[in-house]
């Protein structure tokens, strides 16, 4: 187990080093260790918040997939595939029509409500809904997601935001900056409550009948997950955009690995997160250097294709 900690250690440390170091703007040891002024600029104002962004997006994005597969009892639901990332994009344009003139927090607050009462309502109808096979519940996930979405692009073409919403969904770090990415901090309690509310996430998972037997308040234990990934969402689609599959496939390969115990997967959960999208922001900015691809389109092309893999292994559904 040590040796495993000490690998993990030194990939996320050679991986920041890269992502530190890789860019456009050269940036080398030797000029920092002399101080040269334009490269602690680049380092302190570009560099490190980026390199901080994807971590905290890595890591609020993986544990809000896990919370949501718990909620929902469902190993294929996550912010991307029930609809959250598009009630919450929907929040977006809608702040930018009602509070223009408003600061960041008018938004984020916005977006947040969007995100909360948009999952609630899946949630309620996947209650009520009697027969919940496992592709189904991502299934409709997607169709709810995909009106959510054709509202905020109708909204958007009525005033004049297409171009604005076009660049939210193509999710980039490029832009993250000193001063404009601290709102993803957001997502450090965030992850430590849901650890701590871990087993009554597992509990909830099992089913209400169970969770109330062991005298938990299942109702709370679903609205304190949805609040949870609406927080982690929000914070990541005002600051990014909109990253797709991460809370579907990194709680997947996690639990392959470890199983399904959420308490002990969480920190792992959590950390491969952060390694992911580490990986996939250098791919980026290396694929047609010194151009950037979108890390949503490298993300897509690798989830969509772990998601249908997930599926033709569950034998019951190939």
């Amino acid at each position: 187990m040590k040796t495993q900690h000490y690998f993990s250690i030194v990939l996320l440390l050679l991986l920041s080093t890269a992502s530190l170091f890789i860019g456009v703007a050269n940036l080398s040891l030797s000029d920092i260790f002399n101080l040269q002024p334009q490269s602690l600029s680049i380092l302190i104002n570009s560099r490190i918040p980026r390199l901080l962004a994807i971590m905290l997006a890595g890591a609020g994005l993986s544990v809000a997939g896990l919370i949501m597969q718990q909620i929902v009892q469902n190993r294929f639901a996550a912010p991307s595939t029930t609809g959250t990332i598009d009630c919450a994009m929907l929040g977006y344009i809608v702040a930018l029509i009602l509070f223009s003139g408003s600061n960041n927090w008018v938004h984020l607050i916005t977006i947040f409500c969007f995100a909360v009462f948009g999952t609630i309502i899946f949630v309620r109808f996947l209650q009520h809904l009697k027969f919940k096979n496992t592709v189904l519940v991502p299934l409709i996930g997607i169709m709810y997601g995909n009106i959510i979405s054709s509202i905020t692009t109708f909204i958007a073409y009525k005033y004049d935001l297409i171009q604005t919403l076009g660049s939210w969904t193509v999710a980039n770090f490029a832009s993250v900056l000193k001063g404009n990415y601290e709102f993803l901090y957001f997502s450090l309690p965030v992850l430590f409550i849901a650890y701590g509310y871990a087993h009554r996430f597992s509990a909830a998972s099992v089913g209400e009948s169970f969770a109330k037997n062991i005298g938990i308040n299942y109702q709370r234990v679903i609205l304190i997950g949805v609040v949870l990934v609406a927080i982690l969402s929000a914070s990541v689609v005002m600051i990014v955009g909109m990253i797709p599959f991460i809370g579907l496939i990194v709680p997947n390969i996690v639990s392959i690995f470890i199983g399904d115990n959420m308490r002990r997967n969480l920190p792992w959960v959590a950390y491969s997160g952060v390694i992911l999208v580490l990986i996939c922001d250098i791919l980026s900015r290396m694929i047609i250097f010194p151009y950037e691809v979108p890390i949503s389109m490298i993300i897509s092309i690798l989830g969509g294709s772990v998601f249908i893999y997930l599926i033709l292994k569950d034998k019951a559904n190939a």
